[in-house]
C-alpha cells in the first residue's frame, strides 16, 4: 500500500493528521498484561467521568437534555430483533423493523405537522443540512437565510456543507431573543431558497413565527423550522405555523445523554416534496396474499438510483435510535409527552425565579421560554460552571459570545421532567455561592 501510494512509512501516511491529534508513545500499557488487569486499568480511567445522574445533576441543554428514560423503552429496544437488524432491504426478513420505522415515521409526521416523514437521519444538524438541500433543489435558488436562533453546531455543519455546494448563507441576528427578519425581501439580494428558524430557539425562546411565514411566502422561499420534539407536546406544531420543512434532534425521545451521541435526526416535510426527501422512506402495501406488509418505498429518490437528479448522498438512516424513540413516543402517548413538556416549563420556570432572585443573575432577554433560559451572571460563565462541577451540578452551558455582545457572561440553564424541587433549590445555593 505505502509502495502505491509513493510513501516510505506509516509516520508519512499519517502525517497529514495534526500531530496533536495523532497517539503518542503508544498505549500506556504494560506489555503481556492478563486480561483482568487490563480491564481494571481501563475501568479506572473510566471512573474518572463524572456522568450526569451519577456525579452530577444536570441542568445543561444546548440541544442534548436529560429526560427520563424508562425501562420499558430500554427493553423493548434493546430486544434481538431491533438490535440485530442491519438492512431493510430485503423486506421478507424485516418485516419488524420495517414496521417499527413506520410507526416512527407517523408519529414524527403528527409532532410535526406536516405530511410525510423520512425514516430519520444522523442527528438534528445533519436533518438541517438535507433540509437546506431539499429547499435548493425545489427553489433552484443558493441563497438560505437563517436565524442565528439556530444552534451554533448546526450552523457551523451547514457552513462546512455550504463551502462544498456553493450555497450562500445570510445569518440573521437576535433581538430581545427573536429574530431580526426584514420588513421585506430586498430586490438588491439573491431570493432566498429558504428561511430557516428554531422553535423554541437556542437561548430557549418562544419566536412568533407568523412573521418568518409571510416573508418565506413573499419571497418564494420555503420555511423550515428546527424544532423541538418534547415542546412540540404542548406547543403548536410546525405545519401549523406553515412550515415546509421541519427538522429536529430526536435525542429526546428515550435516548441517554451518552457523551454526545450516537442520536437521531427527525425530517418531516410536505407531500409535494416527498421525491426531494433525504434518505430512507418506509411504506405499507400489501403482499401476494394480500396481507398487510412494508417496505422502503420510493427508492428512485435515492443517489444510487438517480445520481444525476438527487438531492441528497443519504441512504440509510438512524434505525436502533429512531426504533428507541417510536417504543418511547408509544409509551408515552400525546397525553405522557404533553407531562413530560409541562412538567419540564414548571421546573424551568421555578428554577428561573430561584437563579433571578440572586444578586446579579438576570435574564438575557424577556422573551417567553419553555425548558431552557439564557442568564446573564455576574462571574465569567465558564468559570462558574467549573465551579459548580465541584458542588456536583452541571450548572448548563457558557453562551457563545454572538449571544452576549462578546461579553463572557452568558449561561444557558435547562430543566427537565427530572429535576425535582429538592435538586433546583440546592442548586440554586450551590449557584449563590459560587457566584460571589
Amino acid at each position: 500500500m505505502l509502495g502505491s501510494l509513493g510513501l516510505s512509512s506509516m509516520e508519512e501516511l499519517f502525517e497529514v493528521i495534526p500531530a496533536s491529534m495523532r497517539l503518542a508513545g503508544g498505549l500506556d500499557l504494560p506489555p503481556g498484561s492478563p486480561e483482568p488487569d487490563v480491564r481494571a486499568h481501563m475501568e479506572a480511567y473510566a471512573a474518572a467521568n463524572r456522568p450526569c445522574g451519577n456525579a452530577l445533576v444536570c441542568f445543561a441543554g444546548g440541544g442534548a437534555y436529560d429526560h427520563e428514560v424508562p425501562a420499558v423503552t430500554r427493553s423493548l429496544a434493546s430486544r434481538s430483533e431491533f438490535v440485530t437488524s442491519y438492512t431493510p432491504y430485503q423486506p421478507e426478513v424485516a418485516q419488524g423493523v420495517l414496521q417499527a420505522l413506520f410507526e416512527f415515521q407517523t408519529m414524527v409526521v403528527r409532532l410535526a405537522g406536516l405530511d410525510v416523514a423520512n425514516a430519520s437521519l444522523y442527528d438534528g444538524s445533519a436533518a438541517l443540512v438535507e433540509a437546506v438541500n431539499l429547499a435548493t433543489s425545489a427553489t433552484g435558488r443558493d441563497t438560505i437565510w437563517i436565524s442565528s436562533g439556530v444552534r451554533p453546531a448546526w450552523r457551523q455543519v451547514l457552513g462546512t456543507y455550504a463551502g462544498g455546494t456553493g450555497h450562500d448563507l445570510v445569518e440573521l441576528p437576535l433581538a430581545d431573543g427573536s429574530t431580526a427578519w426584514p420588513a421585506r425581501p430586498s430586490p438588491s439580494t439573491h431570493p432566498p431558497a429558504a428561511l430557516v428558524v428554531a422553535y423554541p430557539n437556542h437561548l430557549g425562546c418562544l419566536e412568533d413565527l407568523a412573521e418568518a411565514k409571510a416573508l418565506s411566502m413573499a419571497a418564494g422561499a420555503l420555511l423550515v423550522v428546527a424544532f423541538d420534539p418534547v415542546a412540540a407536546g404542548i406547543l403548536r406544531s410546525a405545519g401549523e405555523w406553515g412550515a415546509d420543512v421541519a427538522v429536529g434532534e430526536g435525542q429526546a425521545l428515550g435516548l441517554p445523554l451518552s457523551f454526545g451521541g450516537p442520536y437521531l435526526g427527525l425530517f418531516a416535510c410536505r407531500r409535494q416534496h416527498v421525491r426531494q426527501m433525504p434518505g430512507r422512506l418506509v411504506g405499507e402495501t400489501l403482499d401476494l396474499d394480500s396481507k398487510r406488509a412494508y417496505v422502503t418505498t420510493l427508492r428512485a429518490r435515492e443517489q444510487d438510483i438517480r445520481r444525476e437528479k438527487a438531492s441528497s448522498n443519504v441512504c440509510t438512516n438512524q434505525t436502533l435510535m429512531a426504533v428507541t424513540a417510536a417504543v418511547q413516543m408509544a409509551w408515552l402517548g400525546p397525553a405522557g409527552l404533553a407531562e413530560v413538556a409541562t412538567r419540564s416549563a414548571r421546573a424551568t420556570r421555578y428554577c428561573r425565579d430561584a437563579l433571578l432572585g440572586i444578586e446579579g443573575v438576570e435574564p438575557l432577554c424577556s422573551a417567553p421560554v419553555l425548558r431552557e433560559m439564557a442568564l446573564r451572571v455576574p462571574v465569567d460563565a465558564s468559570v462558574l460552571v467549573e465551579r459548580l462541577v465541584d458542588e456536583g451540578f452541571l450548572a448548563g452551558l457558557a453562551l457563545e459570545p454572538e449571544y452576549t455582545g462578546g461579553s463572557p457572561d452568558g449561561l444557558l440553564v435547562a430543566c427537565t421532567e427530572r429535576r425535582t424541587r429538592a435538586e433546583i433549590d440546592a442548586f440554586a445555593g450551590a449557584f449563590a455561592k459560587a457566584v460571589r
